[in-house]
C-alpha cells in the first residue's frame, strides 16, 4: 500500500428535468415571435430546473423518482420522457463547504403541453428556453449578440493558443467555424450544448464565474443568458439539442401540441423549436407527403383571420412504419 490518505467526498445522485413546453399561441408580438418555454424553479434570484434526489428506498427507478420529484415540485404532470446522460464532472459546480454532497445529476428531457393559463405552485414559473442562449434563436434573422459581443471574444480566446487542441484533436479555431459559422462554417442547430460548453470553457459565461474560471474578457460583456444552478443550463442545452435532433426523425413535436391544432400552429412550434425560420409552402408540402397528420373536419375561428383547417396527429404512423419526423429546411 502506498499509504496515501484517500478522502472520502460524499455524492448525490440528483434527478434533473429540462421539461419543455410551447405556448398555446406562437403568434408574433412586436416583431418577436414567442418561443419555446422550459418549467424552472426559483429561490429569490437562484434560478434551476425541477430536480430532487435519488432516494432508492423510495424510487424504484430513476424515471419513477424523477416523475415523482416533478409532481411535487411543479404539480405538472410529463407526458414524453427521455434520459440525456449524467452529469457530474468535479469542478462545474460551486461547493458551500467541505462536507457538502459533490451532485451528480442524471438529466432528462421531458415535454409537457402547456395550457392557455398555466397554473404553477409558488416558487415555479415558465421561462423562456432562449433566455438562456439568446444565440440560438434565428428566426427573425442572425442574432446581434454573435456579431456584437459573443465572436469577438470567442476570437481574442481563440487568438491566444491557436494551435491548441482538444480531446478529439480540434483547435480553438477549428470548433470556432465546426459550431458558430465562422469563415464559411455551418451553425448547426443540434449543436447547442457543444456551443454552450466553449462559452463555458472561454470563461464568457457566469457559470464559469461562479466556479472560478471567469476569462477577463467577460466583465465586458453583456450577461450571455440567464444563470442557472449547478450544471442545469448544460442540461438544458443538452436537451434543448436533443428535442432539435429528435424531431427530425420521430414526431415528438406531437407530444408538444394540443390534440386538434392548425398546420400554422404546427409550423411555429417547430419554428419554435428549431429556432428557424421555415418556408411556409415547403413544410405544408412535407407534412402533407409524411402522411403524419390528417384533417378533423372542423375548423378553428379564433386564428385572427380567415378560418383554418384543424388537424391531429395519426398516431397509428407510428405502427405503420419508422415514423418521421419534420426534417424540413430554413428559408434560404
Amino acid at each position: 500500500m502506498s499509504g496515501r490518505l484517500v478522502t472520502q467526498l460524499p455524492v448525490e445522485i440528483n434527478l434533473t428535468a429540462a421539461i419543455i413546453a410551447v405556448p398555446g399561441r406562437l403568434a408574433v408580438a412586436a416583431g418577436t415571435p414567442h418561443g419555446p418555454m422550459i418549467i424552472v424553479t426559483r429561490e429569490g434570484r437562484n434560478i434551476g430546473l425541477p430536480s430532487g434526489p435519488f432516494d432508492p428506498l423510495s424510487h424504484r427507478t430513476f424515471e419513477m423518482g424523477l416523475r415523482a420529484w416533478v409532481s411535487e415540485q411543479t404539480a405538472v404532470t410529463l407526458g414524453y420522457v427521455e434520459q440525456l446522460y449524467t452529469f457530474g464532472d468535479r469542478g462545474r459546480h460551486a461547493q458551500i463547504g467541505d462536507s457538502d454532497p459533490h451532485v451528480v445529476s442524471v438529466g432528462y428531457l421531458a415535454l409537457t403541453r402547456m395550457r392557455l393559463e398555466p397554473t404553477l405552485p409558488a416558487g415555479v414559473e415558465f421561462a423562456p428556453v432562449y433566455s438562456c442562449f439568446p444565440w440560438e434563436d434565428w428566426r427573425v434573422g442572425r442574432p446581434e449578440l454573435l456579431d456584437g459581443a459573443i465572436l469577438p471574444a470567442l476570437r481574442t480566446w481563440c487568438a491566444r493558443e491557436p494551435t491548441r487542441m482538444n480531446a478529439r484533436g480540434l483547435t480553438r479555431m477549428d470548433r470556432l467555424r465546426m459550431l458558430f459559422g465562422e469563415d464559411g462554417g455551418s451553425f448547426d442547430d443540434e449543436n447547442v450544448l457543444d456551443r454552450f460548453e466553449m462559452l463555458y470553457e472561454a470563461g464568457l459565461v457566469e457559470e464559469a464565474r461562479r466556479d472560478g474560471r471567469a476569462s477577463p474578457l467577460l466583465e465586458s460583456l453583456p450577461a450571455l443568458g440567464l444563470t442557472m444552478r449547478l450544471d442545469h443550463r448544460r442540461i438544458l442545452a443538452t436537451a434543448l439539442g436533443r428535442l432539435r435532433s429528435k424531431m427530425k426523425y420521430r414526431p415528438v413535436i406531437f407530444e408538444l401540441m394540443p390534440e386538434a391544432f392548425t398546420l400554422t400552429a404546427l409550423q411555429n412550434a417547430a419554428e419554435a423549436i428549431t429556432g428557424r425560420h421555415l418556408h411556409k409552402q415547403n413544410f405544408r408540402r412535407f407534412v402533407e407527403n409524411a402522411a403524419v397528420v390528417e384533417p378533423t373536419g372542423e375548423m378553428a375561428h379564433a386564428t385572427g383571420g380567415r378560418p383554418a383547417a384543424l388537424f391531429h396527429f395519426r398516431r397509428e404512423v407510428v405502427q405503420e412504419r419508422p415514423a418521421q419526423g419534420l426534417r424540413v429546411g430554413a428559408r434560404g
